[in-house]
């Protein structure tokens, strides 16, 4: 130990019960189950979950449909896209594919303008968490429109008879 601070101690653990073989566990072993339950406890005391982000965590795991696929985001204008000189505002572009189903879709401030491919009818819900759901159709050739544009997390889920596909959620 070090002339420059020699308080009788040999280490920062030195009589904290820290050590394999002093009684603190069990033959030296880690009771992951217990440590677990403590963690969770000073994370609920230090830095617990807001009541309004819980509400809304709750709300979207009710809106969770097991059978259905998910559509992965494949295209995002904001990330993928090359940006025009002189755009103000463009709209945001999206495609969300899941095997054979294509969903191509864009953002205005006016609302949503989208085709479903393989192009057929469709019902689609535009999902903004525990508000009320916008429901559109898609018309023979797969189209879709939408007046309000989401605000905040949304996702769409559609229904074109032989299955649902659920896209990914985005923030606008």
């Amino acid at each position: 130990m070090s002339d420059m601070h020699d308080d009788g101690f040999d280490g920062p653990f030195e009589g904290l019960g820290a050590g394999p073989g002093d009684g603190a566990f069990p033959d030296g072993e880690w009771d992951a189950g217990l440590l677990e339950e403590e963690l969770r406890q000073a994370a609920a005391i230090l830095d617990p979950v807001p009541t309004e982000l819980r509400r809304i965590a709750v709300d979207a795991f009710v809106l969770h449909d097991l059978d259905a696929r998910v559509a992965e985001l494949t295209f995002d204008s904001l990330v993928d896209a090359i940006p025009v000189r002189g755009a103000s505002d463009p709209p945001r572009m999206l495609t969300f594919s899941v095997d054979e189903v294509t969903v191509d879709v864009e953002v205005t401030a006016e609302g949503l303008i989208g085709q479903v491919l393989p192009p057929g009818p469709a019902r689609i819900e535009v999902l903004s968490g525990p508000r009320s759901h916008a429901r559109l159709t898609a018309d023979a050739m797969g189209r879709f429109t939408g007046e309000a544009p989401p605000s905040g997390p949304f996702a769409l889920r559609l229904a074109t008879g032989r299955e649902v596909v659920v896209t990914q959620w985005l923030r606008t």
